[in-house]
């Protein structure tokens, strides 16, 4: 049998003009039409004629940066790379050879824009027919943030380091200035003040951690990126960002992102959807999440929008069957506000808490449960039977009912595929573990040309690169 070896001293030629290098339908020429439709929505002034050295075409860089995402290249040092040895890069640049230093400094002086792009990229979509906003999924996951963990302190730790710093620096100036005052050529403070610049960076540090801590009231920050937060995901505990994402229904596409300092989605599910719906420009019809989210002032903030929410009790989700003695099977009374318990005696009003509105009722006379044939089933404590209720109990129970309902499973049943699916893609196909840069303003933008990208990929597994090139050319 024959085998096919090669040459490497085979001479051949590239073709004559950079056009040449990629063919017609290849995925590059989508990212090219794509920023170019966008492009002009960004809001980015664009004068030729400012005075200076020239700089990259914003444009150029933001295919840079759009595209080599898209295929898991984040580094700068990486990007640049691309752009000498790999043949889409070369095209899509036309040649350009923006060096690593550039290609950061664009990112860092352009998170705004960078975090418009998923903005415009959804509004894309919906001019073509591929995002319906009937349906959303919403759906968090933790991304690492560009911080280790034992940067993580509470202010008495950073009080202490800052005196430390302070006596420290003190002592540098002290130092240099005793060196001043030494004869020319008998030493040199060069080394003391690169100590000392040091120290005061360090001191800067410190002080935006406490900065943190006094805003936000958070009991530990970390000295690298202050505005991450420690949480706990199935790889341990990591400083982290909570990157939330809201899903259409229709082709699977991000319409929302953003990433978070909450731990957990608690307190999110309102949020999240409402900056969709803005997105869209008319509210959805329903919603879906997963119990992370069941919280019920949450949910009755949408729920009040007339918007079916479709999120399971922590109870439904855990699947647990209802007990005989459970707080279901008690009346409320809402005439005379108490319970009657099964056995149709009464729990009166006791307390309340100010801070979340719950009410509390117990049995009127703890002999009362004592005698009865179902203590140790109903309750074991000797004061008696105990039920709490929220102040929008009513809220929690038919929202629990709208859940159960066959249509509302069909809904949830889709909720894996969609809400899920992006950080599959993210974590998995490209690779990422944590975020270059630093802050809520940097994560945010890096989140938004994160969903962007799987956003074009599924665009062009749905349509087609060849078909959605001229599609783009004419919007």
């Amino acid at each position: 049998m024959a085998y096919r070896t090669g040459n490497r001293n085979q001479m051949c030629l590239l073709p004559q003009s950079i056009e040449e290098y990629v063919a017609p339908d290849a995925p590059v020429r989508v990212y090219d039409a794509f920023i170019d439709a966008l492009f002009p929505e960004l809001g980015i002034e664009i004068n030729p004629h400012k005075v200076g050295n020239s700089n990259y075409h914003p444009k150029a860089m933001l295919k840079l940066l759009v595209y080599g995402y898209s295929y898991g290249v984040r580094s700068s040092r990486k990007l640049e790379q691309e752009i000498h040895n790999n043949l889409t890069f070369i095209w899509l640049m036309g040649g350009l050879n923006p060096d690593f230093k550039t290609i950061a400094e664009f990112r860092r002086t352009h998170k705004e824009m960078l975090t418009d792009v998923l903005k415009n990229c959804a509004r894309l979509c919906i001019k073509l027919n591929l995002i319906a906003g009937n349906v959303l999924f919403v759906d968090g996951s933790k991304i690492r943030a560009n911080a280790g963990r034992d940067a993580t302190h509470n202010k008495s730790w950073y009080e202490e380091q800052l005196k430390t710093i302070d006596a420290r620096i003190e002592q540098l100036l002290d130092e240099c200035e005793a060196q001043d005052k030494q004869e020319e050529g008998l030493g040199s403070f060069v080394k003391t003040a690169k100590d000392l610049g040091s120290a005061e960076k360090r001191k800067q540090k410190i002080e935006n951690a406490l900065k943190e801590i006094d805003a936000t009231g958070k009991n530990k920050v970390n000295a690298t990126d202050p505005e991450c937060a420690i949480m706990r995901s199935i790889q341990g505990s990591h400083a982290s960002y909570n990157a939330q994402m809201v899903v259409d229904d229709k082709h699977r596409l991000i319409v929302h992102a953003e990433p978070v300092s909450d731990p957990n989605d608690r307190n999110q599910f309102a949020r999240q959807i409402d900056q969709a719906n803005k997105i869209l420009a008319t509210p959805c019809e329903a919603v879906c999440a997963d119990a992370g989210y069941a919280d019920t002032d949450e949910l009755e903030k949408i729920d009040g929008q007339g918007i079916k929410v479709i999120v399971p009790s922590q109870r439904q989700a855990q699947r647990e069957e209802e007990g005989l003695f459970s707080k279901s099977h008690f009346t409320y009374d809402q005439e005379h506000d108490c319970y009657y318990c099964p056995g149709g005696n009464r729990l009166t009003f006791r307390s309340l808490y100010r801070k979340n509105g719950k009410r509390t009722y117990k049995i009127e006379r703890s002999s009362i449960c004592r005698s009865c044939s179902n203590f140790g089933q109903c309750t074991r404590s000797k004061e008696g039977r105990k039920v709490v209720r929220l102040k929008n109990e009513e809220v929690k129970q038919r929202l629990e009912a709208q859940y159960a309902e066959p249509a509302s499973q069909e809904i949830y049943k889709k909720r894996k595929t969609a809400a899920e699916h992006p950080f599959g893609h993210l974590k998995r196909n490209l690779k990422v573990t944590s975020f270059l840069l630093r802050g809520l303003a940097g994560v945010r933008a890096e989140l938004s040309i994160l969903a962007t990208c799987f956003n074009l990929t599924r665009i062009i597994n749905i349509l087609g690169a060849a078909q959605l090139m001229p599609i783009l050319k004419t919007i």
